[in-house]
């Protein structure tokens, strides 16, 4: 995650600025002047922003004192001597304010791809380290914990179990297990239980013989027998029927097999991996699971991170996804997907994670004409913006409108920082419905916004008002 520095000493403005660049996926920190900005001189820096007129010293100080960190110059006072004398400084680009917010991610984003290539040109020479495990890809801390701990338990022979939303790449993260173990070279046999009717459930996994029951003309082995010596991955493993359950407990307990309708049982040698998007130890209290192969599963669990919590990883997966997508359609100059296309993926929750994303890249590949994606490509939901609450446009407002607290300061906040100081400053007192209300908006609508803005729900109860 990029680690920015705003130098600023006026609050709001700095306050505002930090909480779109969070949002945004960036780790934020704060300066009031050149000499607080100092104190951070030993820490890892990106990006510094720096207004141009500081208390005690000017902001273009910092391109010398903290080089060789980038930095972006923004001030009031707009004008081309400005601008050209912290560009000959060094300064890394100039923004005027007021600015827009497209304006300074587009900047922003640009600084860092800069940077970014420059330094892969310095280090050309050098083996280049990829974020990624198998096929999985990422950056993000969660991502990194995640690969420190599958190359942990790869080699040792043990049960894993695997938790995760649907789409979070649970099959892949088995794949690299296998593919990191000493069973590499044998077979690895992946099944979604869900995807199998109850009634066959039994005969794939463990197999039959000629006769075990009606249409059952000839002997057939089982997936777990043809995963002798390797690994078998079983996805969806709490829509396994009870009656299944049991016969696979018995796998595990004894390594041996036992096909449908035979007498004798097998010996086989295999490595269970197992996954599920469903709660297992409650499965095991409503009596839907077996607590005994429910002990016997979660020797070692893992546990993968939706896409909505590895921030700028969307995009990294994006352009993997991008290029494997061209390649298999056969497209040699793929395009590239535009600045404002990566703002919105970064902003949006991804509910069907990285299946979803991969969708996404495959419908804009196929739809794109251009050298650049863009969100219409990508087909990505943009959500409705809040609506302007009446206390703002009526001079009549309704009785029931709260009315904002008087400040010379109202009129420098975005709509997206009146909403965001509106909910924090109320929600205490008020209920979901009346926040709303008072929005002028839908519950919906006002859920929506408090995800795509990141505004937790306060864990108070509202004084006089029940929530709903």
């Amino acid at each position: 995650m990029k680690h920015i520095l705003i130098v600023e000493d006026e609050e709001i403005i700095r306050s505002a600025l930090k909480r779109l660049l969070e949002r945004n996926g960036y780790r934020v920190s704060e300066a009031e002047s050149v000499a607080d900005a100092l104190d951070y001189a030993k820490d890892p820096i990106d990006l510094i922003i720096s207004d141009l007129r500081l208390p005690g010293a000017p902001g273009t100080d910092l391109i010398t004192l903290l080089r060789p960190t980038k930095v972006l110059i923004m001030t009031s006072y707009a004008s081309m001597k400005s601008a050209v004398d912290a560009m000959k400084l060094g300064a890394a680009d100039y923004i005027a304010k007021p600015f827009d917010h497209d304006e300074m991610l587009r900047t922003v984003g640009n600084i860092l791809l800069h940077s970014a290539q420059q330094e892969s040109a310095v280090e050309a020479e050098t083996p280049e380290y990829t974020e990624c495990f198998g096929d999985m890809v990422g950056s993000c801390q969660a991502m990194h914990d995640l690969f420190h701990r599958i190359r942990k338990i790869a080699p040792a022979d043990i049960t894993v179990l695997i938790h995760g939303e649907s789409g979070t790449g649970k099959e892949l993260a088995a794949k690299a297990i296998h593919e990191h173990s000493p069973r590499m070279r044998a077979p690895l046999v992946s099944v979604n239980c869900a995807a199998i009717p109850e009634s066959l459930i039994e005969s794939e996994l463990f197999g039959h013989e000629k006769g075990a029951f009606t249409g059952a003309s000839a002997a057939r082995q089982g997936l777990i027998e043809a995963a002798q010596g390797g690994t078998l991955f079983l996805d969806e493993i709490g829509e396994l029927p009870m009656e299944a359950q049991s016969r696979l407990l018995r796998v595990l307990q004894e390594s041996e097999v036992r096909r449908v309708g035979a007498v004798q049982s097998k010996k086989v040698d295999i490595r269970l991996i197992a996954a599920t998007h469903r709660n297992l130890r409650k499965l095991v209290r409503d009596g839907m699971f077996r607590e005994d192969l429910y002990y016997r599963l979660q020797v070692i669990e893992i546990k993968m991170p939706p896409l909505r919590d590895r921030h700028h990883d969307v995009i990294e997966i994006a352009d993997a996804l991008l290029h494997k997508q061209a390649t298999r359609l056969g497209i040699t100059n793929p395009p590239k997907i535009n600045a404002r296309a990566q703002q919105q993926m970064l902003g949006y929750d991804w509910p069907g994670n990285v299946r979803e994303l991969e969708n996404a890249v495959q419908r804009a590949l196929i739809l794109c004409e251009d050298a650049e994606i863009t969100n219409e490509h990508m087909g990505i939901p943009i959500e409705e913006d809040v609506l302007i609450p009446d206390t703002l446009v009526n001079t009549n407002p309704p009785s029931n409108a709260v009315s904002p607290a008087p400040s010379d300061n109202n009129e420098d906040l975005s709509l997206e920082d009146y909403f965001q100081h509106f909910v924090l400053e109320h929600q205490d007192t008020l209920s979901e419905t009346e926040l709303a209300q008072k929005l002028g908006i839908s519950r919906k609508n006002l859920w929506e916004r408090r995800q795509k803005l990141g505004i937790p729900k306060s864990k108070k109860q509202p004084t006089g008002a029940s929530r709903q």
